[in-house]
């Protein structure tokens, strides 16, 4: 693969989603479904395609027929298919487009107040969402959809979505957000139809108790940007925070490579799903298991300042959270950090699992 391209809004960011396709590429090694997947991917491992579904959002600003627009040149089979995908698919905001947007499949924006399930309500749930993404790909995956679907989703390009999508559901941000009335006050979406969503934590800044005070030019960090990053980032303690963000992947290779091993050998608690569902059904079933964590992620934290904002051509909730003080004493980051370790071994486990089934 020639050029890597890094975008804001990844869910647990390249090392969270390489995290989770190693662990579930030592899970299947020397397996039957390791030899389809290496067929399916043209060699390359579930680590190194996981992070192609955010990589693709570098065509967004020019397209792909741009003649400098990055190619996986060694790989030219995968690098047509996942063309064609993102012709099927381009950036949009345009909810009623008939194309949908291939953003939109990486998340879902369940509202976390009131405290409900996936199938509860309506509000933040649109049919191209990761709880109905996930499902298609599985089941093109079987052969139950055609490879020539509308959505230029192949076998292949299945598969490498599918290996980014698992993790993106174990990201709390990308499955609840919170909602907000024309006064900031927190609603909910169903019943007030004018209320704004904070788009998983995108809009707002974040403000820690235990961080330094900001120097002049340090901008503050976003709240979902936080999950995606320093989150991951922080299962690495002893590597420089300082370091641009490659070389700190370079000097955590080795560190990366002791976790995996221990998560991919050590089974997490409560990963497996009931014999009986069916594996169209999983998401389903994740999402409802992550929205009480993506509920606590917005209840640890006050919200002020909250105001309308326009963002390209739509209108969204934006604002600051700022941490507040735990009956449970534990600071936000360290509580973060102990759901993210959690919520990767998972995503690792499941999506070995999930790919045996399927393939």
């Amino acid at each position: 693969m020639t050029l890597q391209f890094s975008t804001s809004a990844q869910a647990y960011g390249p090392l969270g989603h390489q995290i989770v396709g190693a662990i579930a590429d030592e899970r299947l090694a020397n397996t039957p479904t390791a030899a389809k997947i290496g067929a399916l991917l043209d060699g390359l491992s579930l680590e190194k395609v996981s992070t192609i579904p955010d990589e693709i959002k570098g065509w967004d600003k020019k397209g792909v027929d741009d003649p400098r627009s990055f190619h996986y040149s060694g790989h030219p089979r995968i690098d047509k298919q996942l063309r064609d995908f993102w012709r099927a698919n381009p950036p949009t905001h345009d909810m009623d487009s008939v194309a949908p947007s291939h953003h939109w499949f990486h998340y879902t924006d369940v509202p976390v107040v009131p405290s409900q399930k996936y199938r509860d309500g309506n509000a933040g749930r649109p049919r191209w969402d990761i709880v109905h993404m996930i499902p298609y790909c599985i089941q093109v995956l079987q052969g139950r959809v055609p490879e020539q679907n509308d959505r230029k989703i192949t076998k292949s390009v299945a598969l490498i979505l599918l290996a980014h999508y698992v993790a993106d559901i174990h990201q709390p941000l990308h499955v609840g957000a919170e909602y907000f009335d024309e006064h900031g006050r927190v609603a909910d979406p169903d019943k007030d139809k004018s209320a704004l969503g904070d788009e998983g934590g995108n809009t707002f800044t974040l403000e820690l108790s235990d961080e330094p005070p900001r120097t002049r030019g340090m901008h503050k960090k976003k709240f979902h940007a936080f999950w995606d990053y320093d989150a991951v980032n922080a299962l690495f303690p002893d590597a420089p925070a300082t370091l641009r963000k490659k070389e700190f992947l370079a000097q955590i290779e080795l560190l990366k490579r002791q976790l995996v091993h221990e998560m991919a050998t050590h089974q997490p608690t409560n990963w497996q799903m009931p014999a009986n569902l069916d594996v169209k059904n999983y998401a389903e079933v994740w999402a409802d298991e992550i929205l009480p964590i993506a509920r606590e992620a917005h209840e640890r934290l006050q919200f002020t300042n909250v105001h309308a904002q326009q963002e390209e051509d739509r209108v969204v909730a934006a604002g600051e959270a700022d941490e507040k003080p735990q009956p449970d004493q534990m600071n936000y980051r360290t509580w973060t950090v102990s759901i993210v370790r959690k919520e990767l071994h998972k995503a690792g486990w499941r999506l070995a699992d999930l790919l045996e089934k399927a393939l």
